[in-house]
């Protein structure tokens, strides 16, 4: 329940710091001063909605590597960081993309692949995913992620995340509008009052939880996309099945806040609904062609 809480509120957080700026900059009663404006309304909500996902996008890689403490490979210090460069390379070539950074980073079993776009991302995995999986499992791991890069996940799901925002922005405040309308019917005002405030931040919290749930269906349906594009890296599914039936013995966390739908190991959650990723068992199902 934490995690799914976390990652809401970190949406949210964003997107209400960006509505009180407009607010104090007088956008809601430019908005609301001779009716509501739904043209209007729904320039601002997408500037508002896509305006939080493209910041989340865009702080990606950097908060990535301060939340884990991710260390970029930058000359291999051993036979592991070689062999890591080496394989992230020749994955990255197959499919086609430029060098991402490759990064190693302390904790339990989990790797994720973040970034802006295809040409500034990051592969990372942890420690403990390389103390627990022989180097076939791992480097189906990492073909994993880079199928990630080059399917372009991380800017389908901001996309998504971006129009589902501006939904609930847009709803939101026809809603307050509505409430408030209601609540001071007869009275003369210039502009929404606290009704409208307190309904549109309510029905953003309420709304923004639905609208988590297409987006965690997305997420898991480009888990799904990933394994099947490792699958096609390494000319054969059998390391990545190996690979999910080895992280299922093994303890995995999810990854920090904010970071729960890039890893190879998504953790539990209350429901289905709000799970970033498919259980093992059906993505092993997935892998083979059950």
């Amino acid at each position: 329940m934490k995690r799914v809480v976390l990652f809401l509120l970190t949406n949210l957080a964003v997107m209400l710091v960006l509505g009180l700026v407009t607010s104090l900059l007088g956008v809601n009663r430019f908005l609301t001063a001779n009716g509501l404006n739904l043209g209007m309304l729904l320039v601002f909500a997408g500037v508002i909605g896509f305006g939080g996902a493209f910041i989340s996008l865009w702080m990606s890689k950097p908060m990535a590597k301060w939340s884990t403490g991710a260390q970029v490979i930058e000359t291999p210090r051993n036979s592991t960081e070689l062999w890591l460069m080496e394989t992230v390379g020749r994955l990255a070539q197959k499919a086609g993309l430029p060098m991402p950074e490759v990064a190693v980073y302390e904790g339990e079993p989990n790797a994720f692949a973040t970034g802006a776009s295809k040409n500034s991302s990051l592969v990372a995995v942890s420690t403990g995913l390389l103390q627990g999986m022989s180097r076939e499992e791992v480097e189906a791991v990492l073909a994993h992620e880079v199928a990630h890069i080059a399917n372009g996940d991380m800017v389908t799901l901001t996309l998504i995340q971006g129009v589902v925002n501006t939904f609930v922005v847009f709803i939101s405040r026809v809603i307050g509008y509505a409430v408030d309308s209601f609540l001071r019917k007869g009275e003369e005002s210039s502009g929404p009052g606290i009704g409208y405030m307190v309904t549109s931040m309510v029905c953003e919290l309420v709304f923004g939880i639905l609208a988590s749930m297409i987006v965690m269906y997305f997420s898991r349906q480009r888990e799904f996309r990933a394994d099947a594009g490792a699958a096609g890296l390494l000319g054969t599914p059998r390391p990545m099945i190996d690979a999910l039936r080895r992280l299922g013995g093994l303890h995995s966390e999810p990854l920090p806040q904010g970071m729960a739908t890039s890893g190879i190991a998504g953790g539990k959650s209350i429901s289905s609904l709000f799970a970033s990723h498919p259980s093992l068992e059906e993505r092993i199902a997935a892998l083979s062609g059950r």
